[in-house]
């Protein structure tokens, strides 16, 4: 019976090369649930497997959006879901690989949120623009503690999304999370990759590093030209959005290295935090044969 299978956790915890292990060895498709890895063009600064890394196993949602164009979670969910359908029907196995949380909750789950409202959006957005993002990050701190634990302060759209739940369904947005016995897989595996603070640390500072010497710079260049600034989800993109600030004079090129290094940190402090809540995900540490025990597991 064809399965599903999770690898999950915060960046750079060597999900991708795990995935591909995994996929090797019991013939699986994988497909991607890190949602800046969608876009055309965003490579570098996304750690995205080159077509020469992946080893001839077919990956699927990786390059399939133009930088101007926004994802939304129900889109992801229904292309998500599509090719897990298909992959199934030639008899393969579907690895799910990415740190992008409520991506992997989509497809596991029923989604419970409700359309937006443009009023109500209206009125949070004009908040936002006379007293800041601080200002509505703090609102959504007093009205649900939990959100506010995964969602980056700056990230106005996603605290401006939040807020309006909670005004139009009057529950903390939490509570509009897909609930975990309603899974429309109920017999995914879960695999979470984790490590020791300092040791991820380090290797999300050399990861920049490293992204930097590859010509990330270049690349954003590159994307300036594609019209990056009038996609609303791609130009805030970790890294993207550090460089956009450098082109534009507010930081300088090292400022925006040591930005970009902070604001990964942060952001995987918030992946580890979004995943912990999942009782589903079994934990897979540096010090264990990773691929062993995952495959040990899989074929239990």
């Amino acid at each position: 019976m064809s399965k599903v299978i999770v690898i999950c956790g915060a960046t750079a915890t060597g999900k991708s090369d795990i995935a591909l292990d995994i996929a090797e060895r019991i013939g699986a498709e994988i497909i991607n649930a890190d949602s800046m890895q969608l876009y055309r063009g965003m490579d570098i600064g996304t750690a995205k497997l080159k077509v020469s890394e992946r080893r001839d196993i077919p990956h699927h949602l990786l390059d399939v959006l133009d930088v101007t164009e926004d994802s939304t979670v129900a889109w992801y969910q229904e292309h998500a879901r599509s090719a897990i359908a298909e992959i199934h029907s030639r008899g393969l196995h579907a690895i799910i690989v990415g740190g992008t949380g409520l991506y992997i909750k989509a497809i596991l789950d029923d989604l419970n949120f409700p359309e937006t409202d443009p009023q109500v959006r209206a009125n949070l957005e004009k908040l936002g623009e006379e007293f800041g993002a601080n200002y509505l990050f703090e609102r959504l701190q007093e009205l649900d503690p939990a959100a506010a634990l995964v969602i980056d302060r700056a990230n106005i759209r996603r605290i401006v999304r939040a807020l309006e739940v909670i005004e139009i369904t009057g529950k903390p947005f939490t509570a509009n999370l897909p609930r975990e016995d309603s899974s429309r897989f109920p017999d995914a595996l879960q695999f979470g990759l984790v490590m020791d603070r300092e040791h991820l640390r380090d290797r999300i500072d050399l990861r920049v590093d490293r992204m930097w010497q590859e010509g990330f710079v270049a690349e954003v260049d590159e994307l300036i030209t594609q019209g990056i600034r009038r996609g609303t989800t791609a130009q805030r993109a970790l890294g993207y959005a550090q460089i956009l600030a450098m082109r534009d004079g507010t930081l300088s090129e090292d400022e925006a290295k040591e930005e970009t290094k902070r604001a990964s940190r942060q952001y995987a402090r918030r992946q580890e935090t979004w995943f912990s809540r999942d009782q589903r995900i079994q934990w897979v540490a540096t010090h264990q044969p990773r691929l062993e025990t995952i495959l040990e597991k899989i074929n239990s």
